[in-house]
């Protein structure tokens, strides 16, 4: 199952993400729902470091299925805030559609 932690902010603005695990819907290679997952996830963050000047950390593991990604500063651009909150309604239609038994999303927010 894919893992995915959304961090957002007091004012309820995404500051990052946390996207661990396998779907396992199907063999490596065939697995749609991880294709899917993977897709949105590397656009919106190669979206944010082409069209922004947001400042991120990213952290990495292919076979972990890891992606941690962290915005730095603490003022979000519009563009940035536009661009997660895409990420987060094509993750959460992927979540319906497969009934959250390959991939569960939870929110964490900041209380500060």
């Amino acid at each position: 199952m894919i893992k995915i932690s959304i961090y957002s902010n007091a004012q309820d603005l995404i500051t990052g993400f946390k996207v661990i695990g396998h779907a396992d819907y199907d063999e490596y290679g065939k697995d749609i729902v991880c294709s899917a997952v993977s897709v949105l996830i590397i656009n919106t963050i190669n979206s944010i470091d082409k069209f922004t000047s947001d400042k991120f950390s990213l952290k990495q593991d292919e076979k972990k299925g890891l992606f941690d990604f962290k915005l730095s500063s603490i003022d979000i651009s519009s563009n940035t805030s536009l661009l997660l909150d895409s990420l987060i309604l094509g993750l959460t239609h992927i979540e319906k559609e497969y009934t959250n038994k390959y991939l569960k999303i939870q929110y964490k927010r900041a209380t500060k």
